[in-house]
C-alpha cells in the first residue's frame, strides 16, 4: 500500500475505508495468538521439567522462563503476518516509517538508556526483596534468558502493541489527531489487561509505559526507542533478579497485596524519555513515510 502523501507511522493502514472490523479481528488474532503460543510453550517446558526431574518453585523453572519469553517474541512474525495478510502491507514496514528497523536510531537509544536504566533499577532493588536458593546452573539459564530472550520478549510486545494494534486503530478515523489518540489509549488499554494485574499501581505503571512508547513510536516514526525502553527495562530487572536470587513468587506475583508504590519508580524513566525526544524532534517533527517519486528517483523522508 504506497500513500499519495507521506503518513505518519499510525496512519500507514488508513484506506477509503476504515474497516474497523478487520481491525477488530488483528486484534483478536493478535491476541489470541499470543495466548495460544505462551500456554503451548510453557505446557511443553512443563512437561520436560517434569520427565528431567526439576525442580519447581510454584512451577517456575528456567526452561518455563524461557518457554513464556519466546512465546512472546514470536510476536514479532506473528505481527507482521497478519498486517500482510489483512491489510495487504509487508511486515517490514512494522519496524518503521522506512519499512525497516533503523539500526542507527536503535543504536544511539541504547547508548543513552542503559546507564539510565541501570540506576533506575538500583533504586528500584534498594529495598531488599526476599530471596530464595537457586542452583548454579539455574542462576546461569536464568540470566541467560534475560539476556539472550527477554530483548526479543519485548520487541514482541512492542511490534503487537505499539506496532500493529496501533496502527490498526490508528486506521479507523478520518483525523490524524484523532486517531492517534484513540490507538494510544486502545493500545495502552489493552497492553495493561494482558498482564493480568488487579493491582491499581501495578496498573497505572503499565499504562504509563504503554502510552509513553506509544507517543515516542509515533514521534520517531518507529519501534526502535520503545523497543530500547522496554528490552533493557525488563533484561537488566531479570538479570538482577537472577543475581539477587529474588524469590520468583514475589516477583511474579502481580495481586494488589502484593505491590506497593516502588513499582513507580520507574516512571520518571518514561516520562524522561518522551521529553528527550520531544526536545530532539523539535525541529524535525514527526517521522513520516517516505515522499512518492517517480520510479527510478530517489524518495525523500523524514527520519530521526
Amino acid at each position: 500500500m504506497e500513500h499519495p502523501r507521506p503518513v505518519e507511522y499510525h496512519r500507514v493502514l488508513v484506506s477509503d475505508k476504515r474497516r474497523i472490523g478487520r481491525g477488530i479481528l488483528a486484534i483478536v488474532l493478535l491476541i489470541g495468538g499470543m495466548q495460544v503460543f505462551a500456554l503451548t510453550l510453557t505446557a511443553i517446558a512443563a512437561l520436560v521439567d517434569t520427565a528431567i526431574g526439576t525442580e519447581a518453585r510454584a512451577g517456575y523453572t528456567p526452561l518455563v522462563n524461557a518457554a513464556g519469553a519466546f512465546s512472546i517474541a514470536l510476536l514479532i512474525p506473528w505481527s507482521m503476518l497478519i498486517q500482510r495478510w489483512l491489510y495487504g502491507v509487508r511486515g517490514g514496514s512494522l519496524s518503521s516509517v522506512l519499512s525497516r528497523f533503523r539500526f542507527d536510531v536503535f543504536g544511539r537509544a541504547v547508548v543513552v538508556l542503559l546507564p539510565v536504566v541501570g540506576l533506575v533499577q538500583v533504586a528500584y532493588y534498594w529495598t531488599p526483596l526476599p530471596q530464595t536458593t537457586f542452583s548454579w546452573h539455574d542462576i546461569l539459564l536464568l540470566a541467560a534468558t534475560a539476556l539472550v530472550l527477554t530483548p526479543f520478549q519485548a520487541a514482541g510486545e512492542e511490534y503487537g502493541f505499539r506496532g500493529l494494534i496501533l496502527r490498526v486503530v490508528g486506521s479507523w478515523t478520518r483525523s490524524s489527531r484523532l486517531g492517534l489518540v484513540l490507538a494510544i489509549a486502545v493500545s495502552s488499554v489493552l497492553f495493561a489487561s494482558v498482564h493480568v494485574s488487579t493491582s491499581g499501581l501495578l496498573n497505572v505503571w503499565y499504562l504509563v509505559f504503554a502510552v509513553g512508547a506509544a507517543w515516542i513510536t509515533w514521534r520517531t516514526g518507529g519501534l526502535e526507542i520503545a523497543v530500547v525502553l522496554h528490552a533493557v527495562f525488563n533484561a537488566t530487572q531479570f538479570v538482577i533478579d537472577a543475581a539477587l536470587q529474588i524469590d520468583p513468587t514475589v516477583a511474579t506475583d502481580r495481586t494488589a497485596a502484593a505491590i506497593d508504590l516502588t513499582v513507580l519508580i520507574p516512571v520518571p524513566l518514561v516520562i524522561g524519555a518522551v521529553i528527550v525526544v520531544a526536545i530532539s524532534t523539535r525541529r524535525t517533527g514527526t517521522a513520516l513515510t517516505p515522499t512518492p517519486t517517480p520510479e527510478g528517483a530517489p524518495a525523500q523522508s523524514l527520519s530521526v
